[in-house]
């Protein structure tokens, strides 16, 4: 599989190419760690004050001096390793331990039915919904309520779909922090708002839409009521680029190669970013070739694709939509906050981005729980993605893919109950019950 790599700017410290140095290490930094802009190159120390964005605008991300946690990187360090999940991967993430449950160490699951049907050389699903709180929000969290307690703040708060509400809770609660989410009223499945509601959050129902959500929970962080916690916080995704690491070691073991593609649900595009930094720490490392890096490959729905448009359209910068509206609730979102870094990791990866139908998304999850793999919407938009991108000859029939899958089935019980079969009702007795299954 062929690729194009963006290198204009791979001489610039604070370039987002593949191949861009390690950044040198600031006088501000803490033990080798800082945070540094993706548009000016301007630097913070980390845990000095509150700070998620940068003064001229520019995102964040945490950067390090040397690119360390690598030298046992692939199957061997693996299989040999005492420590699972998450922290794992300690050395390549700013503490050595985070407030755990535990997560991460998520399946690969082979598919085989879907596979032949799809018609690729392998396809593996990253399910995340095995995580504790039954999504990969838990990856960001670990990390993102210890870096919290660094900062020594009060209160912890996020606008969510659900999912973010859920895991921000339950680690809230782990850390005896006070939690706050902000979801839109009547719009967030039900399986993610009693998981909230029993880890103890305080849950505000907002007369808007997600992102309406988000501003709020931007402007009390601004005065300094809460500390943000959603994908913006740049600790957030220092957790959850460990997906990218898990990928990676396990399909090496598998196949003695990387994937060529892994293909993903777009909501606010964090797992994205995430997974771009991880592959950019792998290259700078030497720990990943950057013709092994896999294409990045976005997946959104139909009436909820902002990041679609713009990777059409050849843009810079994504244009919010106002009125967004899918099945899948947990990519609902119609202005992704992290779209500055996911752009450059779909087209530095040589990847794309596509937008799918709810019908297709429904088909996707009903043919991943006949193979035993149980995911709400959101996460099926990824195999039903993959169909289109198959249809439409974009993904070769030698690629090997991974495609991610976000949240456990339980999330959106309503969804699933839709989706599946329709309960029979039989008298009570047994010869009856054979008559029917004849019948």
């Amino acid at each position: 599989m062929s690729r194009e790599t963006a290198t204009d700017d791979a001489t610039d410290p604070t370039s987002l190419a593949l191949d861009a140095p390690a950044p040198q290490t600031p006088d501000d930094a803490e033990d080798g760690v800082w945070l540094g802009c993706i548009d000016c190159g301007e630097t913070y120390s980390p845990f000095e004050s509150v700070r998620y964005t940068c003064d001229c605008g520019g995102l964040l991300e945490v950067r390090y001096g040397e690119p360390s946690g690598f030298a046992d990187f692939g199957p061997e360090g693996h299989s040999a390793a005492t420590e699972r999940g998450v922290w794992r991967y300690a050395a390549a993430l700013p503490f050595d331990e985070g407030v755990s449950l535990p997560e991460g160490d998520t399946p690969l699951h082979r598919v085989p039915r879907l596979e032949d049907e799809v018609g690729v050389a392998s396809l593996r699903i990253k399910h995340e919904g095995m995580n504790p709180t039954g999504s990969f929000k838990d990856r960001g969290m670990t990390v993102g309520v210890r870096a919290a307690r660094e900062l020594g703040v009060g209160r912890l708060a996020c606008a969510s779909t659900g999912n973010t509400s859920a895991a921000l809770a339950a680690y809230g609660g782990r850390a005896d922090m006070e939690t706050l989410v902000l979801l839109p009223a009547g719009k967030v499945a039900a399986g993610k708002v009693a998981q909230a509601a029993l880890h103890g959050a305080r849950i505000l129902e907002v007369d808007g839409n997600f992102d309406a959500c988000l501003d709020i929970v931007q402007e009390l962080a601004g005065r300094g009521e809460a500390y943000l916690l959603n994908s913006l916080n740049p600790f957030r995704l220092e957790g959850q680029k460990t997906i990218g690491f898990e990928i990676l070691e396990a399909h090496l073991a598998d196949y003695g190669t990387f994937p060529d593609r892994i293909v993903l649900p777009v909501g606010n595009a964090g797992n994205t970013a995430a997974l771009y930094k991880a592959f950019r720490e792998l290259v700078q490392a030497d720990a990943l070739e950057p013709e092994e890096v896999p294409a990045l490959t976005g997946v959104q729905a139909a009436d909820a694709a902002p990041m679609v448009e713009a990777i059409e359209d050849g843009a810079d910068e994504i244009r919010r939509w106002e009125e967004v509206e899918t099945i899948a609730t947990a990519i609902r979102i119609g202005n992704p906050v992290n779209a500055p870094k996911a752009l450059p990791g779909i087209r530095n990866t040589g990847g794309t981005a596509v937008a799918v139908a709810d019908e297709e998304i429904t088909a996707a999850q009903r043919d991943l729980a006949g193979e035993g793999v149980g995911v709400e919407p959101a996460s099926a938009a990824s195999v039903a993605g993959l169909r289109k991108l198959r249809d439409r000859g974009v993904v070769d029939d030698d690629e090997r893919v991974v495609c991610l899958t976000t949240g456990h089935l339980l999330k959106d019980p309503d969804a699933a109950y839709e989706a599946g079969n329709d309960p029979e009702p039989v008298p009570n007795d047994a010869d009856a019950v054979l008559e029917h299954l004849r019948e």
